[in-house]
């Protein structure tokens, strides 16, 4: 059965008043997403079908700034809710057929180009702001999922250095899991950074819950100490395990000039949490 069309004389109107046959053509092209529509209303609360549209009018009429805040509140959105890349990008070039197969459709009732030049040049811009809505889209997705993806890093990061004050002086950092060299240097930054923030004298550092340590991290560690020491603040280590105290011995490492070794943690936090009460 053969589409029919309502006849407009200009562009704009001639997609809104056939809404129905633009969407039931747009559903036709982008098969894969078409089955997805509900699933993503639910999940993001973005109605395709709308947004599709929308999208073709700002083309259609030109309005460039409205296209890019669009974009950019799509890709967030995109972004937010985790939803296929994939579908976007098909649901796109989607838009990109319907629209011109509606421009042809447009030209059929009312002629309106007058020649190939003309054509040509509402080709160009058609295609420049749709290319325009999604290179936006794809920068302003990437921008989200980064700034998520740092934000997490950093919480990672502070969960992998716990300092925990125990009275205005005095803080412990126990340390759990394995240590990498690209912990060591998170565990520097922090706690030289948390040393001179948090006003810190004595810090007491748990090593009962990691696992042995390359001998480049144990050097780096030994570095650390240092920089403890320099700040003025006092290092104890506590639960030094067996296997790094043997490792260290053959490699003739050793923390007694920068730092104090006691027994367990739970010794060492009574000794001092008795000291703050006289």
């Amino acid at each position: 059965m053969e589409t029919t069309y309502n006849q407009r004389e200009k562009m704009t109107d001639f997609i809104k008043d056939n809404k129905q046959n633009f969407q039931d053509k747009l559903l036709s092209e982008a098969v894969n997403v078409a089955s997805k529509i509900n699933d993503i209303l639910e999940t993001g609360n973005i109605n395709l079908l709308k947004n599709a549209q929308k999208l073709s009018l700002y083309v259609v009429e030109q309005k460039e700034e409205q296209l890019i805040a669009f974009a950019q509140q799509e890709g967030v959105a995109w972004a937010e809710h985790a939803l296929t890349l994939a579908f976007k990008l098909e649901w796109v070039q989607a838009i990109r057929r319907t629209l011109w197969h509606f421009l042809y459709q447009y030209d059929r009732i009312n002629n309106h180009f007058n020649g190939r030049e003309e054509f040509y040049a509402l080709e160009k811009r058609i295609n420049d702001r749709i290319d325009q809505f999604l290179n936006t889209f794809l920068i302003s997705y990437s921008k989200y999922k980064d700034e998520l993806i740092a934000s997490q890093r950093d919480l990672v990061e502070n969960l992998s250095v716990p300092i925990i004050p125990l009275s205005q002086s005095v803080a412990v950092l126990p340390l759990i899991g394995m240590v990498d060299i690209n912990r060591i240097q998170t565990i520097e930054e922090k706690v030289l950074m948390g040393i001179s923030e948090i006003k810190i004298q004595t810090l007491i550092i748990d090593l009962s819950g990691i696992a042995n340590m390359e001998m480049h991290v144990i050097d780096h560690f030994q570095k650390v100490l240092t920089g403890i020491s320099m700040m003025g603040c006092e290092a104890i280590l506590t639960g030094l395990r067996a296997d790094l105290v043997r490792t260290m011995i053959h490699s003739g490492i050793s923390f007694e000039d920068k730092a104090e070794a006691k027994g367990t943690l739970q010794q060492t936090l009574k000794e001092y949490l008795e000291l703050n009460r006289l």
